[in-house]
């Protein structure tokens, strides 16, 4: 008797998938009740962390987001039916993310998947997406495999980390002229494709990394991937991890009187990697980020930017990269929606998404999409810490390398006297 409920609710599924397993290039049954849908109201599956050390990054993503579905909500919905996302909280591990995924298409009560954070979380729920021929939209990941190979229920806002690390790697190599880049990654499926990145983009210039380090995911024990890379001489650093392990890396470095050029891809978290090495000024941290400076955006075609929109909705909330791109994010969804019309269906909603083209978002940022093409986004911008804050700059030759920087006595690691909350 204890293997019938497990093959049963196998059964279950099977029966659920079949029946939203219909091809795609077949016309979809418009009397059949689509999932997630009524006549009142539009519900998706967000699944992100909320909580531990990634909760910095999953919780301005939805504020983000919702700051705009809200707006919407109280402008009358779309088509009269108002968006309800239900958000689930994985803490940034896989296995919840996929049993979180799994009630959403159980249950059947979504529409769409929405809002994925991280790399190994949303990678692990990919094959589930595609038995269930269910959207996912808006995932603060620039995996490549998210866009390769590709998959038409998948939809990806921002570049990629191929495209955020080939842009950083050129501005080393081209206007700095170092050619000693190391890397330090999470040991894991986003650590991974943001060291394939950098290696692709150095292998243009005839270079390779000089030392690669890496650290287990949801620790800050970076001490054998510093050694490495230190001892390595590296002038530079490619950061594909959390802010909670690379703030401890920085940290570890300049306690030990070594600070290259420390370079983060965006998914460290701007706000959150500043905060925790506001101390150390002296030492030249940049990023890339995939979304405008918030301060300098502005929204257009009569909808409120992300900065009005989130001091009227979280008026605690502190604008940043994160939930720009979340705002963003449902931006793109709202359109879909829009353009799908009243009788919505899912794959009536992707190929609304795919006809978007030349789509302002605002501050001439333009998002375009088409049947072969899901990825809306490919502009790069980059930051660096200045006074304690991550502020955009666009001069590469006008940074200081200071290679022999005097780093001040009283600096120790003091990334782990920080509190936890950081994950990309």
């Amino acid at each position: 008797m204890k293997y019938v409920f497990p093959a049963l609710c196998g059964l279950l599924l099977m029966v659920f998938l079949c029946g939203a397993c219909q091809p795609v290039d077949q016309p979809e049954d418009l009397s059949r009740t689509t999932p997630g849908v009524s006549e009142t109201e539009i519900r998706l599956g967000s699944s992100l962390a909320l909580s531990g050390h990634a909760g910095y990054l999953g919780t301005q993503t939805l504020r983000g987001a919702m700051s705009y579905i809200r707006y919407v909500n109280d402008s009358g919905g779309v088509h009269g039916r108002t968006i309800r996302v239900i958000s689930r909280d994985d803490a940034y591990d896989p296995p919840t993310c996929l049993s979180n995924t799994q009630q959403f298409i159980l249950n059947g009560d979504v529409f769409a998947l929405f809002c994925y954070v991280g790399t190994p979380t949303t990678i692990k729920i990919l094959p589930m997406v595609d038995e269930a021929r269910i959207p996912l939209l808006g995932m603060f990941t620039g995996a490549n495999a998210l866009r390769e190979p590709f998959n038409r229920y998948v939809i990806n806002i921002r570049a990629s980390y191929y495209q955020e690390t080939g842009e950083a790697v050129r501005h080393l190599v081209r206007d700095l002229g170092i050619r000693d880049v190391a890397v330090f990654y999470q040991f894991d499926a986003y650590g991974f494709d943001g060291l394939i990145g950098t290696e692709l983009a150095l292998k243009q210039y005839g270079l390779e990394p000089v030392a690669r380090g890496s650290y287990i995911r949801g620790t800050r024990d970076v001490r054998e991937g510093l050694d490495k890379i230190r001892h390595s001489g590296a002038e530079a650093v490619v950061m594909i991890g959390t802010y909670d392990a690379c703030g401890e890396f920085i940290h570890q470095a300049a306690g030990q009187r070594y600070c290259p050029l420390f370079y983060n891809v965006s998914f460290v978290g701007g706000e959150e990697l500043a905060r925790r090495v506001a101390s150390l000024d002296h030492c030249v941290v940049v990023m890339s980020q995939v979304v405008p400076p918030p301060q300098s955006f502005s929204g257009e075609g009569g909808d409120p930017d992300y900065i009005t929109l989130l001091k009227r909705y979280y008026p605690n909330e502190k604008p940043c990269d994160v939930g720009l791109e979340g705002y963003l994010n449902a931006r793109i969804m709202v359109e879909g929606l829009r353009k799908a019309g009243r009788n919505l269906t899912r794959m009536g909603f992707i190929r609304a998404i795919e006809s978007l083209s030349d789509y302002s978002l605002g501050s001439s940022l333009r998002a375009s999409f088409g049947p072969r093409d899901h990825q809306g986004l490919d502009r790069v911008f980059f930051s660096r810490l200045v006074g304690g804050n991550m502020e955009p700059f666009y001069d590469w030759k006008a940074l200081l390398l200071r290679r022999d920087v005097q780093i001040p006595k009283t600096t120790v690691s003091g990334g782990s006297k920080q509190q936890p909350g950081g994950g990309a």
